[in-house]
């Protein structure tokens, strides 16, 4: 093993650095995106058992699971989005793994956002926070600290008004920005997906869907915890299930960073 991964271990032993879970747990309560009707909505995760030490399976206990792919912290493969449907290696299981892992840059709009829930990052607020920590290295993960996710009330969180739902995410210039002079891996978000609740109304409708993954990008959406990382400093290791075809998978999001 190489020093610098033994001293990887060696320092997470010591507690001089710390593994953060980035994750939602997944369950029957955890909340679904919710489309307009003419659309096929995803299903919410629903657990049946299989076998639980009993007749069916004396010694062994295990579970059927049914949800969408895009479904509680999840991964948004380039195929996702119609603009990254032709791209090579767009798939869960054909991207190569190490564009799974990279460096955090953490921007903090929490403030922002409990001013205005329809909060859209722009490049001029990204550029204030690289005035401050640094350009944003290629092959980083960006993720926009909300603290949207301790909305723990499932109404709270998807936040549907008569005229749909308000969250906070990206404008299309600052998407374009990411992805085109930053180069980055993809975008993280608290919410639970990439756009803003009212992106279905913005010119291109979701536009960081369609910037990102026409770019060949990624997308973590429904993160928790992003108030325990760094701005900069930590490393977020993000792969999906390696389904064939996939479009995308929940997945566990860890990220390892500075106590």
């Amino acid at each position: 093993m190489s020093n610098v991964l033994m001293q990887v271990v060696d320092e997470l032993r010591a507690g001089k650095l710390k593994v953060v879970d980035l994750t939602q747990p997944l369950g029957p309560d955890t909340p679904v995106i919710d489309l307009p009707a003419m659309f096929a909505s995803s299903p919410g995760c629903s657990i049946e058992t299989i076998s639980r030490y009993d007749d069916k399976g004396p010694a062994w206990y295990w579970n059927t699971l049914r949800f969408g792919e895009h479904t509680g912290t999840h991964f948004d493969a380039p195929v996702h989005w119609i603009t990254g449907k032709d791209l090579p290696d767009n798939t869960c299981e054909t991207i190569p793994v190490h564009r799974f892992i990279g460096p955090a840059c953490v921007i903090d709009v929490s403030a922002e956002v409990a001013d205005d829930p329809d909060f859209l990052l722009t490049p001029q607020r990204i550029e204030q926070w690289e005035a401050e920590y640094g350009l944003i290295p290629g092959g980083a993960w960006v993720l926009m600290r909300t603290d949207w996710s301790k909305r723990t009330d499932p109404s709270e969180f998807l936040n549907a008004k008569e005229d749909g739902p308000h969250s906070p995410g990206f404008a299309k210039e600052a998407s374009e920005f990411l992805a085109h002079k930053r180069d980055v891996l993809g975008v993280g978000v608290e919410t639970i997906g990439t756009d803003a609740g009212q992106a279905g109304g913005f010119d291109p409708p979701f536009p960081n869907h369609h910037t990102m993954h026409g770019a060949g990008k990624f997308g973590l959406a429904s993160l928790c915890n992003l108030d325990q990382l760094p701005p900069t400093g930590a490393i977020v290791i993000a792969a999906p299930l390696k389904v064939v075809k996939g479009s995308g998978s929940p997945l566990r999001v860890l990220a390892i960073s500075p106590t």
